[in-house]
């Protein structure tokens, strides 16, 4: 009876031994990939103002348009002279990527001698994709001149932002 015991006893170690060795019957691996995209800080340069040039006010309310090319609308009963000029800035940053451009939609100017005028803005572009030196845009905008708007120097100041896409 003695030998039977021993026997189930060293039957039982065996076992024992060959389950803590058996592999895993599900056990599986696999690989992940870690990725990374660096860009180039953006920089915004503002390379020239929005100008609408000189304008002599009438007796009824219009409008003087400035494109995003440059070129200058009179309205009417007023009369234009000087220089108009789109506003201009530059991009830079990472070649190739796309930049999303905008900023303000409008701009208020205040007089040097009291009165003040809104202009609705206009960009030329929604995005840019940057080249190797970079990219540009520019702003227009149209200038709501009042009735004999009180005369003065007029300007005001608004935002424009560039953020990759």
């Amino acid at each position: 009876m003695q030998y039977h015991g021993m026997k189930r006893a060293l039957l039982g170690a065996a076992i024992a031994a060959l389950a803590i060795n058996a592999p895993a019957a599900q056990a599986a691996t696999a690989t992940g990939t870690a990725t990374a995209k660096i860009l180039r800080q953006i920089t915004l340069t503002k390379t020239s103002d929005l100008q609408y040039a000189t304008i002599i006010s009438g007796a009824t309310a219009s409008t003087v348009a400035v494109s995003t090319a440059g070129g200058v609308t009179c309205g009417a009963g007023l009369t234009c002279t000087g220089t108009a000029a789109a506003g201009s800035f530059d991009v830079a940053g990472t070649s190739g990527a796309v930049v999303l451009v905008g900023g303000d939609s409008s701009v208020t100017l205040n007089g040097s001698l009291g009165g003040s005028m809104t202009s609705t803005l206009t960009y030329s572009a929604p995005n840019i994709t940057l080249g190797a030196t970079g990219g540009s845009f520019q702003v227009g905008g149209t200038l709501s001149v009042g009735a004999n708007q009180a005369s003065g120097d007029y300007s005001g100041t608004f935002n424009v932002t560039a953020n990759y896409q």
